[in-house]
Protein backbone atom coordinates (compact mmCIF):
# COMPACT_ATOMS: atom_id res chain seq x y z
CA UNK A 1 0.00 0.00 0.00
CA UNK A 2 1.24 3.31 -0.70
CA UNK A 3 2.38 5.78 1.95
CA UNK A 4 0.51 9.03 2.11
CA UNK A 5 3.05 12.19 1.05
CA UNK A 6 1.13 14.02 3.67
CA UNK A 7 -2.20 14.14 5.75
CA UNK A 8 -3.61 17.49 5.82
CA UNK A 9 -6.83 19.12 4.73
CA UNK A 10 -8.63 20.84 1.38
CA UNK A 11 -9.42 24.11 2.38
CA UNK A 12 -12.22 26.44 0.08
CA UNK A 13 -14.20 29.04 1.97
CA UNK A 14 -14.91 27.87 5.59
CA UNK A 15 -15.21 24.10 4.65
CA UNK A 16 -12.18 21.81 5.49
CA UNK A 17 -12.29 18.27 4.09
CA UNK A 18 -9.32 16.06 5.84
CA UNK A 19 -7.33 14.38 2.88
CA UNK A 20 -4.11 12.45 2.30
CA UNK A 21 -1.93 13.59 -0.72
CA UNK A 22 -1.13 10.32 -2.58
CA UNK A 23 1.28 9.84 -5.50
CA UNK A 24 -0.64 9.52 -9.18
CA UNK A 25 2.06 8.48 -11.19
CA UNK A 26 4.27 4.95 -10.95
CA UNK A 27 7.55 4.83 -12.32
CA UNK A 28 7.61 1.81 -15.23
CA UNK A 29 10.96 2.98 -16.57
CA UNK A 30 13.60 0.42 -16.94
CA UNK A 31 16.87 1.62 -14.94
CA UNK A 32 20.03 0.55 -15.83
CA UNK A 33 23.50 0.80 -13.86
CA UNK A 34 26.98 1.46 -15.37
CA UNK A 35 29.72 -0.98 -15.41
CA UNK A 36 33.25 -0.81 -15.64
CA UNK A 37 33.49 -3.20 -18.92
CA UNK A 38 37.03 -4.23 -17.66
CA UNK A 39 35.10 -6.12 -14.48
CA UNK A 40 31.82 -5.84 -14.90
CA UNK A 41 31.60 -4.43 -11.43
CA UNK A 42 29.07 -1.48 -10.98
CA UNK A 43 30.36 2.51 -11.25
CA UNK A 44 29.52 4.53 -8.03
CA UNK A 45 28.70 8.05 -7.70
CA UNK A 46 30.41 10.00 -5.66
CA UNK A 47 30.54 13.80 -3.95
CA UNK A 48 33.97 15.02 -4.44
CA UNK A 49 35.85 18.06 -3.30
CA UNK A 50 36.36 20.25 -6.57
CA UNK A 51 39.91 21.29 -5.01
CA UNK A 52 40.81 18.54 -3.08
CA UNK A 53 39.22 15.56 -5.39
CA UNK A 54 38.00 13.93 -1.57
CA UNK A 55 34.86 12.55 -0.88
CA UNK A 56 32.30 14.47 0.73
CA UNK A 57 29.96 12.83 3.52
CA UNK A 58 26.24 13.86 3.09
CA UNK A 59 26.46 15.52 6.45
CA UNK A 60 29.02 18.05 5.18
CA UNK A 61 26.71 18.82 2.43
CA UNK A 62 24.84 22.39 2.59
CA UNK A 63 23.02 24.05 -0.11
CA UNK A 64 23.89 27.64 -1.38
CA UNK A 65 23.05 29.91 -4.19
CA UNK A 66 25.83 31.40 -6.64
CA UNK A 67 25.02 35.10 -7.10
CA UNK A 68 27.92 35.64 -9.02
CA UNK A 69 30.41 33.09 -10.44
CA UNK A 70 32.15 31.52 -7.54
CA UNK A 71 30.54 32.94 -5.01
CA UNK A 72 27.76 31.55 -2.66
CA UNK A 73 25.71 32.81 -0.24
CA UNK A 74 24.72 29.38 2.28
CA UNK A 75 21.40 28.44 2.97
CA UNK A 76 19.91 26.90 6.30
CA UNK A 77 16.73 24.28 6.17
CA UNK A 78 15.40 26.79 8.13
CA UNK A 79 15.78 29.45 5.16
CA UNK A 80 14.04 27.50 3.02
CA UNK A 81 11.13 26.36 5.16
CA UNK A 82 10.19 29.45 6.16
CA UNK A 83 10.37 30.82 2.18
CA UNK A 84 6.98 28.58 2.03
CA UNK A 85 3.53 29.31 2.98
CA UNK A 86 2.42 28.95 6.66
CA UNK A 87 -0.13 25.67 5.72
CA UNK A 88 2.08 22.92 5.06
CA UNK A 89 -0.58 20.43 5.07
CA UNK A 90 -3.40 22.37 3.39
CA UNK A 91 -4.65 22.64 0.12
CA UNK A 92 -5.61 26.04 0.25
CA UNK A 93 -8.11 26.91 -2.82
CA UNK A 94 -7.98 30.73 -3.81
CA UNK A 95 -10.10 30.87 -7.03
CA UNK A 96 -12.42 29.05 -9.18
CA UNK A 97 -12.00 28.56 -13.15
CA UNK A 98 -13.54 26.83 -15.87
CA UNK A 99 -12.50 23.45 -16.70
CA UNK A 100 -10.91 24.05 -20.38
CA UNK A 101 -9.49 27.11 -19.37
CA UNK A 102 -5.94 26.12 -18.20
CA UNK A 103 -4.11 25.20 -21.13
CA UNK A 104 -2.28 21.53 -21.67
CA UNK A 105 1.33 23.09 -21.35
CA UNK A 106 0.57 24.11 -17.76
CA UNK A 107 0.12 20.78 -16.29
CA UNK A 108 3.10 19.00 -14.39
CA UNK A 109 2.54 16.32 -12.06
CA UNK A 110 -0.66 14.27 -10.93
CA UNK A 111 -1.42 13.48 -7.26
CA UNK A 112 -4.76 11.69 -5.81
CA UNK A 113 -6.51 13.61 -2.63
CA UNK A 114 -7.85 10.29 -0.67
CA UNK A 115 -10.71 11.29 2.43
CA UNK A 116 -9.80 11.02 5.80
CA UNK A 117 -11.88 9.32 8.04
CA UNK A 118 -15.29 10.35 8.50
CA UNK A 119 -14.65 12.87 5.74
CA UNK A 120 -16.81 11.55 3.07
CA UNK A 121 -19.57 14.11 3.07
CA UNK A 122 -17.17 17.23 2.39
CA UNK A 123 -15.23 15.36 0.12
CA UNK A 124 -18.01 14.21 -2.03
CA UNK A 125 -19.58 17.49 -2.05
CA UNK A 126 -16.64 19.18 -3.41
CA UNK A 127 -16.27 16.67 -5.92
CA UNK A 128 -19.61 16.96 -6.94
CA UNK A 129 -20.21 20.84 -7.01
CA UNK A 130 -17.17 21.01 -9.01
CA UNK A 131 -18.46 18.30 -11.98
CA UNK A 132 -22.03 20.06 -11.91
CA UNK A 133 -20.45 23.88 -12.01
CA UNK A 134 -17.54 22.72 -14.99
CA UNK A 135 -15.32 24.46 -12.70
CA UNK A 136 -11.85 23.49 -11.28
CA UNK A 137 -9.78 24.88 -8.27
CA UNK A 138 -6.91 26.94 -8.55
CA UNK A 139 -4.92 26.44 -4.84
CA UNK A 140 -1.45 26.61 -3.29
CA UNK A 141 0.40 23.20 -2.18
CA UNK A 142 3.33 22.76 -0.56
CA UNK A 143 5.39 19.56 -1.00
CA UNK A 144 8.21 18.76 0.68
CA UNK A 145 10.08 21.80 0.69
CA UNK A 146 8.47 23.93 -2.62
CA UNK A 147 5.39 25.93 -2.60
CA UNK A 148 3.45 24.50 -5.67
CA UNK A 149 0.55 26.40 -8.29
CA UNK A 150 -2.03 23.76 -8.15
CA UNK A 151 -5.28 22.73 -9.73
CA UNK A 152 -8.23 20.52 -8.24
CA UNK A 153 -10.39 18.28 -10.18
CA UNK A 154 -12.60 15.68 -10.27
CA UNK A 155 -11.71 12.53 -12.15
CA UNK A 156 -14.88 10.08 -11.62
CA UNK A 157 -15.15 9.39 -8.07
CA UNK A 158 -11.84 11.04 -7.39
CA UNK A 159 -10.50 14.30 -6.66
CA UNK A 160 -6.95 15.06 -8.50
CA UNK A 161 -4.26 17.46 -7.66
CA UNK A 162 -2.60 18.88 -11.04
CA UNK A 163 0.15 20.33 -10.14
CA UNK A 164 0.72 23.55 -12.16
CA UNK A 165 3.61 25.12 -13.88
CA UNK A 166 4.03 29.04 -13.21
CA UNK A 167 3.97 31.50 -16.48
CA UNK A 168 7.57 31.80 -16.46
CA UNK A 169 8.61 28.60 -16.17
CA UNK A 170 7.37 28.44 -20.00
CA UNK A 171 9.02 29.36 -22.72
CA UNK A 172 6.79 32.11 -25.16
CA UNK A 173 6.18 30.58 -28.49
CA UNK A 174 6.72 33.48 -30.23
CA UNK A 175 10.53 32.93 -29.27
CA UNK A 176 10.10 30.49 -32.09
CA UNK A 177 10.05 30.73 -35.85
CA UNK A 178 6.74 29.68 -36.00
CA UNK A 179 4.71 30.23 -39.45
CA UNK A 180 2.26 32.85 -39.21
CA UNK A 181 -1.15 33.49 -41.15
CA UNK A 182 -3.76 31.86 -43.16
CA UNK A 183 -3.60 28.22 -45.06
CA UNK A 184 -3.93 30.71 -48.31
CA UNK A 185 -0.62 32.72 -47.52
CA UNK A 186 1.16 29.10 -47.40
CA UNK A 187 -0.34 28.19 -50.87
CA UNK A 188 -2.74 25.39 -49.19
CA UNK A 189 -5.78 25.31 -51.44
CA UNK A 190 -8.85 24.52 -50.44
CA UNK A 191 -8.70 20.82 -51.99
CA UNK A 192 -5.69 20.00 -49.48
CA UNK A 193 -7.59 21.34 -46.94
CA UNK A 194 -10.56 18.92 -47.11
CA UNK A 195 -8.31 15.88 -47.71
CA UNK A 196 -6.49 16.65 -44.55
CA UNK A 197 -9.95 17.20 -42.67
CA UNK A 198 -11.22 13.50 -44.65
CA UNK A 199 -8.31 11.70 -43.30
CA UNK A 200 -8.38 12.77 -39.58
CA UNK A 201 -12.57 12.12 -39.55
CA UNK A 202 -11.06 8.69 -40.78
CA UNK A 203 -8.93 8.31 -37.96
CA UNK A 204 -10.81 9.70 -35.31
CA UNK A 205 -12.29 7.47 -32.70
CA UNK A 206 -12.88 7.78 -28.44
CA UNK A 207 -10.12 8.68 -26.50
CA UNK A 208 -9.01 4.85 -24.60
CA UNK A 209 -5.88 5.09 -22.66
CA UNK A 210 -5.20 1.47 -22.61
CA UNK A 211 -4.93 1.03 -26.34
CA UNK A 212 -1.76 3.09 -25.91
CA UNK A 213 1.87 1.39 -24.34
CA UNK A 214 5.24 1.77 -24.13
CA UNK A 215 5.97 -0.31 -27.06
CA UNK A 216 10.09 1.14 -26.80
CA UNK A 217 9.81 -0.01 -23.27
CA UNK A 218 8.44 -3.71 -24.31
CA UNK A 219 10.82 -3.93 -27.01
CA UNK A 220 13.70 -3.12 -24.73
CA UNK A 221 12.40 -5.47 -22.54
CA UNK A 222 12.36 -8.86 -25.20
CA UNK A 223 16.46 -7.25 -26.10
CA UNK A 224 17.14 -7.97 -22.09
CA UNK A 225 15.36 -11.37 -22.20
CA UNK A 226 17.35 -12.12 -24.95
CA UNK A 227 20.35 -10.82 -23.57
CA UNK A 228 19.67 -12.79 -20.78
CA UNK A 229 19.47 -16.23 -22.22
CA UNK A 230 22.15 -15.62 -24.74
CA UNK A 231 24.72 -15.53 -22.03
CA UNK A 232 24.67 -12.35 -21.80
CA UNK A 233 24.41 -12.22 -17.79
CA UNK A 234 27.74 -10.83 -15.92
CA UNK A 235 28.39 -11.51 -12.50
CA UNK A 236 31.06 -9.07 -10.89
CA UNK A 237 34.00 -11.23 -8.74
CA UNK A 238 33.99 -10.96 -5.63
CA UNK A 239 36.74 -10.33 -3.34
CA UNK A 240 37.87 -13.97 -3.03
CA UNK A 241 37.44 -15.00 -6.59
CA UNK A 242 39.43 -12.07 -7.46
CA UNK A 243 42.17 -14.21 -5.32
CA UNK A 244 41.63 -16.88 -6.74
CA UNK A 245 44.42 -18.42 -9.51
CA UNK A 246 43.50 -18.58 -12.67
CA UNK A 247 43.35 -22.92 -12.62
CA UNK A 248 41.21 -23.18 -9.41
CA UNK A 249 37.90 -25.07 -9.72
CA UNK A 250 35.07 -23.66 -7.97
CA UNK A 251 31.32 -24.27 -8.21
CA UNK A 252 30.69 -21.05 -9.89
CA UNK A 253 29.72 -22.50 -12.94
CA UNK A 254 27.09 -25.11 -11.30
CA UNK A 255 25.46 -21.85 -9.77
CA UNK A 256 25.89 -20.14 -12.98
CA UNK A 257 23.61 -22.94 -14.57
CA UNK A 258 21.11 -23.12 -12.68
CA UNK A 259 20.33 -19.26 -12.61
CA UNK A 260 20.38 -19.28 -16.23
CA UNK A 261 17.59 -22.10 -15.84
CA UNK A 262 15.70 -20.41 -13.98
CA UNK A 263 15.72 -17.27 -15.88
CA UNK A 264 14.69 -19.88 -18.67
CA UNK A 265 11.71 -21.17 -16.96
CA UNK A 266 10.83 -17.46 -15.88
CA UNK A 267 10.14 -19.40 -12.28
CA UNK A 268 11.70 -17.93 -8.82
CA UNK A 269 11.10 -21.03 -6.79
CA UNK A 270 13.23 -21.77 -3.87
CA UNK A 271 16.11 -24.29 -4.28
CA UNK A 272 15.81 -27.38 -2.63
CA UNK A 273 18.39 -28.33 0.62
CA UNK A 274 19.11 -32.20 -1.33
CA UNK A 275 19.90 -29.90 -4.46
CA UNK A 276 22.12 -27.23 -2.66
CA UNK A 277 24.10 -30.39 -0.81
CA UNK A 278 24.48 -32.10 -4.46
CA UNK A 279 25.90 -28.82 -5.81
CA UNK A 280 28.32 -28.30 -2.66
CA UNK A 281 29.67 -32.53 -3.04
CA UNK A 282 30.11 -32.00 -6.46
CA UNK A 283 32.13 -29.09 -6.14
CA UNK A 284 33.44 -30.41 -3.75
CA UNK A 285 34.68 -33.36 -6.06
CA UNK A 286 35.56 -31.15 -8.54
CA UNK A 287 37.73 -29.28 -6.44
CA UNK A 288 39.71 -32.06 -4.99
CA UNK A 289 40.04 -33.48 -8.62
CA UNK A 290 41.40 -30.58 -9.99
CA UNK A 291 43.79 -30.61 -6.99
CA UNK A 292 45.11 -34.00 -7.54
CA UNK A 293 45.84 -33.54 -11.16
CA UNK A 294 47.03 -30.10 -10.70
CA UNK A 295 51.44 -30.42 -11.07
CA UNK A 296 53.40 -29.55 -8.39
CA UNK A 297 55.86 -26.49 -8.43
CA UNK A 298 57.99 -25.40 -6.09
CA UNK A 299 57.42 -22.07 -5.43
CA UNK A 300 54.24 -20.73 -6.39
CA UNK A 301 53.77 -16.85 -7.17
CA UNK A 302 51.37 -15.31 -4.69
CA UNK A 303 48.45 -13.18 -6.15
CA UNK A 304 47.43 -10.38 -4.22
CA UNK A 305 43.88 -9.22 -3.13
CA UNK A 306 42.58 -6.94 -6.09
CA UNK A 307 40.23 -4.44 -4.13
CA UNK A 308 36.94 -3.93 -6.12
CA UNK A 309 35.34 -0.53 -5.46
Amino acid sequence: MARPIWNGTLSFGLLNVPVSLMSGERSVDLHFRMLDSRSNTPVRYERVNAETGEEVPWKEIVKAFEYEKGSYVVLEPEDIKSAASEGREVVEVEAFVDAHAIGPEYFEKPYVLVPGKKAEKGYVLFRETLKRTGKIGIARVVIRTREYLSAVMPKGDALMLMLLRYPQELVDTSDYKIPEGAPSKHRISPKEMQMAEQLIASMSGDWKPGDYRDVFRDRLRKVIEKRLKSKGVVTPPTDEEAAMPENAATNVVDFMALLKKSLTSKKRTPAKKSTLKNVRSTGAKKTSTAQKKAPAKKSVKRTGTRKIG
